[in-house]
């Protein structure tokens, strides 16, 4: 398969960015939003975040198989949902983001319901986005700068919301006026975003099953042992990951007193972000995707450990222990998307028929599950310390609850996450082994005629069954 061109890898991290003008936006200032401008309290906030994550989980599981159903001829399998689903989304995330003062009950009425219609809005875009990388090319270091360009656009926004709107969130300020124009702006920037990925990146991985049914789609899932593991992998890593997400600022504002840093924090994260994805495919080559998870890990969970240590007087030592997790983190987030979307290869090799809306909507949804535990058990250590919102002196207690939500947290899923990956199978290596096999299926049928769009084709052989990390035909079954 040819290499994809530089467009295409470009307008594929530009999906990512319009994603995270909606999603990051609520993860990072969505907690705040509630508990200093709504007046909901941080117990009710969180128990908000659980419930509505946990629903907009489900809601990817629900996505996943519309696209899996769906298949146009003229935009392919991904690309309408990018396209027609992209405005909505963005109105959507300026009504969860303006929250009437119409008393803490239909303030919170009314913040479960935006949000849940925001979370399945999200779904039905970023399923088939998600989906798409797998879809564009099975090169493993192609992926890997997909999994770079795909970072780059969403930190590239992310920090732009530390650099610029972070500094604003202080006791004082218009919070409600500020959310409001910039989700209005979001609404113009992230359209343009979005179409702009429609147009430049495509499908090219031969599919025999355009439109895959209920029972293709449970099977792909029931046999593919990898992405289970994947799965659960992520559940403990996001989980981690938006506890320090979601009380990031806390930490800076009201633990090491100095809000002024997190705009540096967010252009070092941008710049880490760009010297990882200039040598990340190049590093996947050499030690595979899954030690790069591991060991990208394992350097979270060193940050973690500071973060929950240091005294509140060591400015310098607990921001850099934010800084350590961040490069773990960044790294992760690489090559994840290109884990998951060799776990795609292998329901193929294992059932013949290619799922990814429904390999990726499972994947995503240990994902919000993780992030819908993670940003509840943030916000329960908040409430747990005592936390008290407008601008108001923090006890030691509500500290200790901000550094446990920051540190503890993280440095504990993150190790879950690891001891799970090292059980993890599906290795280049054998990853390789599994996209010949398929290719050699392809031709073999090449002149069969199309496929029965409700019968699969062959499953696996019975040598190829057997292939283990090093990639030969020996040993336990994956």
């Amino acid at each position: 398969m040819k290499k994809l061109n530089k467009l295409s890898i470009v307008g594929y991290g530009a999906g990512d960015a319009a994603n995270n003008l909606a999603f990051t936006t609520a993860t990072m200032f969505l907690l705040v939003y509630y508990t200093d401008v709504a007046g909901i309290s941080a117990a009710a906030a969180g128990t908000l975040l659980l419930v509505v994550r946990l629903f907009d989980a489900f809601a990817d599981v629900f996505a996943g198989r519309i696209v899996d159903r769906t298949y146009s001829k003229r935009f392919g399998k991904f690309r309408p949902f990018i396209m027609f689903g992209s405005i909505p989304l963005l109105l959507l995330s300026v009504a969860v983001f303006s929250v009437p003062q119409i008393g803490e009950s239909g303030a919170l009425l009314y913040a479960y319901v935006t949000y849940a219609a925001l979370g399945l809005a999200y779904s039905l875009v970023n399923i088939p986005y998600g989906s798409l990388a797998g879809a564009m090319t099975q090169d493993p270091g192609e992926r890997a700068k997909l999994g770079s360009a795909r970072l780059v656009g969403a930190l590239t926004v992310s920090s732009a919301l530390g650099i610029f709107v972070a500094p604003l969130i202080k006791p004082g300020a218009d919070l409600q006026q500020t959310f409001t124009t910039i989700t209005l702006v979001f609404v113009v920037i992230g359209t343009a975003l979005y179409f702009f990925t429609a147009l430049t990146a495509k499908e090219r991985v031969h599919r025999s099953v355009p439109k895959v049914s209920l029972k293709q789609s449970m099977e792909t899932l029931k046999t593919n042992k990898p992405l289970m593991m994947l799965c659960l992998s992520s559940f403990f890593f996001l989980t981690g990951y938006l506890a320090l997400t979601s009380v990031q600022l806390y930490y800076l504002r009201d633990v090491l007193g100095r809000l002024d840093l997190y705009p540096v924090l967010s252009i070092v994260q941008l710049a880490l972000t760009f010297v990882l994805a200039a040598f990340m495919s190049r590093l996947v080559r050499t030690i595979g995707k899954k030690n790069v998870y591991i060991y990208s890990s394992m350097i979270t969970i060193a940050g973690g450990v500071i973060i929950f240590f240091t005294p509140a007087s060591r400015v310098w030592i607990g921001f850099s222990g934010l800084v350590i997790s961040l490069v773990g983190v960044l790294a992760v987030n690489i090559v994840v998307w290109a884990l998951e979307a060799d776990t795609v290869e292998y329901g193929e090799w294992k059932t013949g028929v290619r799922t990814e809306g429904i390999t990726y909507a499972l994947f995503s949804f240990t994902r919000k599950s993780g992030q819908a535990v993670g940003g509840a058990l943030a916000a329960y250590a908040l409430a747990l310390g005592g936390y008290k919102s407008g601008g108001a002196a923090q006890t030691p207690d509500a500290i200790f609850g901000i550094q446990v939500a920051a540190g503890a947290l993280p440095a504990v899923m993150v190790i879950l996450a690891v001891l799970v990956m090292s059980k993890y199978k599906l290795t280049d290596a054998t990853h390789a082994e599994i996209l010949k096999e398929i290719q050699a299926r392809r031709t073999k049928t090449a002149y069969a005629g199309p496929a029965d769009e409700n019968h699969a084709t062959p499953t696996a052989s019975a040598d190829v069954s057997t292939l283990v990390d090093a990639g030969k035909p020996s040993g336990q079954k994956l």
